[in-house]
Formats: structure tokens, C-alpha cells, sequence
């Protein structure tokens, strides 16, 4: 298991490849609450944790470093992508067209397989709602 400062330290030379700052990557060991996430390490488990106002939303948990990495930068990178897509909005289509192709080239830079999983599951998303343009 890598201990939470390797952790970081890893994260953060990744997260320059895509421009993401402090602020779009999560804490270690504790958390900065208002929804964002935080990394635990334990003798056998990553934990991914999001807590808003003390309480705690959400943990997800795995021994594969690349599993915490994925989802530690599918979340970064929808931020990224959202923030993109505001600054370069089209009012005639739907959000999701720029900040989905937006989110898959950053993960593209830091990892083919992380831009296929995260295109799998938008291709999952857009099948339950598709995109709904405006004439």
C-alpha cells in the first residue's frame, strides 16, 4: 500500500498533465468537508471519502491503486470539464456534449484506459438520458 504522501505526491504530478489545482484534488488523511473528497489508507484498503457538513456521503474502498486513481481523476476531471464547458457554452445544445468530450480528452492525458472507462460510462449515462439539444 502506498502511504497517503505517496499518494499525493503521485496525484500531483498527474494532475499537472491536465492543469488541475489544489482545489480540484482531494485531501489526505483528513477531510476539508463541503463535499470534497479525501484519501484514507488503511493496512489493506484505499478509501475514497466525501463528506459534506460532517457527515459522510459517500466511501468507496479497494486494495488497486489504479481503481482510487480512476476515481480520484474522473472526478477532477468532471469539475475540469464543466468549467470548460461554461466558459465555452453553446446555448444551443445540450452542456453535456462539451464538458463529456472535454472530460475524456483530460483523461486521455493521463491515462487511455481511464478515458475508455469513463467513455463506457457516459455512453451508459447517455443511453438512460439522451442528449436533448435545442432547435
Amino acid at each position: 500500500m502506498k502511504t497517503p504522501s505517496q499518494i499525493e505526491a503521485e496525484v500531483k504530478t498527474l494532475a499537472q498533465r491536465i492543469g488541475a489545482s489544489r482545489n480540484d484534488l482531494p485531501t489526505y488523511g483528513h477531510t476539508r468537508d463541503g463535499g470534497y473528497p479525501h484519501i484514507e489508507v488503511d493496512a489493506t484498503q484505499y478509501h475514497y471519502i466525501i463528506v459534506e457538513r460532517g457527515r459522510e456521503l459517500e466511501r468507496r474502498s479497494t486494495s488497486d491503486f489504479a481503481e482510487l486513481l480512476y476515481w480520484i481523476f474522473s472526478g477532477a476531471t468532471h469539475s475540469l470539464a464543466f468549467a470548460y464547458e461554461l466558459k465555452h457554452r453553446s446555448e444551443a445544445q445540450d452542456c453535456r456534449r462539451i464538458a463529456f468530450a472535454k472530460q475524456i480528452e483530460l483523461l486521455e492525458a493521463i491515462s487511455p484506459a481511464m478515458a475508455t472507462r469513463r467513455a463506457h460510462e457516459i455512453e451508459a449515462i447517455l443511453n438512460r438520458a439522451p442528449y436533448h439539444d435545442r432547435p
